[in-house]
């Protein structure tokens, strides 16, 4: 694909005229000498040709690297958790993180020691108080109203009454079983008992 761009390119380029001596008088900054400009160039190759070096050197120690950390299992999800604790720790240990918290220490103490605080908290101790014996209260007046349901005639008649139903039911399925046949004439098996009680 690339070189399919370079043709592009090439093409493009080739129409537009390019003077070398324009160029040259329009890149170099005034008060320089020629000696002086063709020295910088030369420096600006020479540095430019080490930093193309030094990024070749890096790439090979990045691969190198990344081939020990596989051979010692180390993944990149270790790295990332190592960098996090080193940089929480530099916050940590930080003259921002260090001064805000003291400062935020003091916040605290001067709030927990106002009246203010004081009043509030003793406040909403009591309204705790309250409410959890208001609801304790509710719940063993609900609790002695059942009570006082389930020992009623009327609830005792009714739990009779599902009591007798479902002895009547349970009861004649069993009695009927032996003595009835199938309307399909398999008299021989008895039905199966699919009931939810």
């Amino acid at each position: 694909m690339e070189s399919a761009n370079q043709g592009l390119l090439s093409d493009a380029m080739t129409d537009v005229p390019v003077d070398s001596a324009a160029a040259a008088r329009t890149s170099a900054p005034e008060g320089l000498t020629l000696a002086e400009e063709e020295e910088l160039r030369s420096e600006l190759a020479k540095v430019e040709e080490e930093i193309g070096t030094l990024r070749q050197v890096l790439a090979a120690k990045e691969r190198h690297c990344g081939e020990l950390k596989r051979k010692l299992g180390l993944t990149p999800l270790d790295g990332l958790k190592q960098n996090l604790s080193k940089s929480w720790h530099d916050v940590q240990v930080s003259n921002a993180y260090v001064k805000t918290s003291e400062k935020l220490g003091e916040w605290n103490d001067k709030v927990t020691q106002s009246d203010f605080y004081k009043k509030t908290q003793e406040t909403l101790s009591q309204a705790g108080q309250k409410t959890s014996a208001a609801l304790s209260n509710v719940g063993s007046a609900i609790s002695r109203k059942l009570g006082d349901m389930r020992n009623s005639a009327t609830f005792k008649s009714f739990e009779d009454r599902v009591g007798t139903i479902k002895s009547r039911v349970v009861g004649s399925r069993e009695n009927s079983t032996e003595g009835l046949h199938s309307p399909s004439g398999a008299g021989d098996k008895p039905p199966q008992d699919n009931a939810p009680f």
